[in-house]
């Protein structure tokens, strides 16, 4: 089988050589080093490379280097007949959980507070909550944010999970649907978005929603910054509703330099650094769903393109 890589970011070596291990007889192409167009089975990538569809007659299978797939998402001219396959591999997971409960440790634990009483020379305890009395909400339980909810859960947070569709999950209390959004919103002290982009969750994260939240809550975005509206964000943050964000996803990124968000009072914001495939153990993934599709089976992680 041979497999062309496409990444900005990912190491191809790295790739390679953990492909190497898991898939025998394979042979990874660096994008834009092809060599025969008409021999390429599939294409390992975060975004299919230009003109792609007429290059590479043979492809079998478009297996994504990332759990989202919105960056495609809108992409016409991807065959009906190609499966195309989003990555979630433990590696993945293991990031985004490292990521989210430090970020919710951080307002679970008032380090937020301290620091700016730090800066004031002003030394006062806070008192503890536990982690039980804790209501932390996971906005999206998919394959990265079923696991993140199920983590806060064993660390013994009280936590609950919205999904379009009803999830039964260890430790989560389940909303989903219309119906129970705005009973979820309402109960959370800390709220996580760990949505997909799509039509229905771009600029989601609005003024509306933000008033749903209880006054003084927290918000931790992981998801996908076109998911949120920036001013509707700094102006809760600046009226005081919102007691503290994290960001690590922004529409424009890196945000320009005159960007308020760079200076928003309680923003924390990071460079899109929650989480990445880890090449050891995501070809591993890789590797299965390849010789499924050789053998004619499904693979896991079907992308569901209507």
């Amino acid at each position: 089988m041979r497999i062309l890589f496409h990444s900005q970011t990912a190491d191809p070596v790295a790739w390679g050589e953990a492909l190497a291990a898991e898939l025998p007889g394979a042979e990874l192409r660096v994008w834009p080093e092809v060599g025969d167009p008409s021999e390429i089975d599939a294409l390992l990538v975060f975004q299919i490379p230009p003109r792609a569809f007429e290059l590479f007659p043979n492809l079998r299978c478009i297996h994504l280097l990332s759990a989202g797939a919105d960056q495609i998402a809108a992409n016409p001219d991807i065959p009906a007949r190609l499966p195309v396959v989003r990555l979630i591999e433990p590696g993945q997971k293991a990031g985004m959980i490292e990521y989210v409960l430090h970020a919710v440790l951080h307002y679970h634990r008032s380090f937020d507070v301290f620091a700016k009483w730090q800066r004031a020379r002003y030394w006062e305890e806070v008192p503890r909550t536990p982690a039980a009395e804790r209501r932390v909400g996971v906005l999206g339980l998919g394959g990265l944010g079923g696991a993140v909810a199920e983590a806060l859960a064993a660390f013994g947070f009280d936590v609950a999970g919205w999904s379009r569709s009803e999830k039964s999950l260890q430790g989560v209390t389940s909303f989903h649907g219309k119906d129970g959004f705005d009973a979820f919103l309402g109960r959370n002290e800390i709220l996580v978005g760990i949505l997909p982009l799509t039509p229905e969750t771009r600029n989601l994260y609005d003024a509306t929603f933000f008033a749903r939240m209880p006054a003084g809550s927290r918000f931790i975005n992981v998801g996908r910054g076109a998911q949120l509206v920036e001013a509707d964000l700094i102006a809760a943050l600046e009226s005081g509703h919102l007691a503290g964000a994290t960001l690590d996803v922004v529409r424009d990124e890196p945000p320009d330099a005159g960007n308020p968000i760079w200076d928003t009072t309680n923003l924390i914001l990071t460079p899109h650094v929650a989480t990445c495939a880890d090449p050891k153990t995501g070809a591993r993934v890789v590797a299965e769903n390849l010789r499924r599709v050789r053998d004619g089976l499904p693979p896991h992680g079907l992308v569901d393109r209507g």
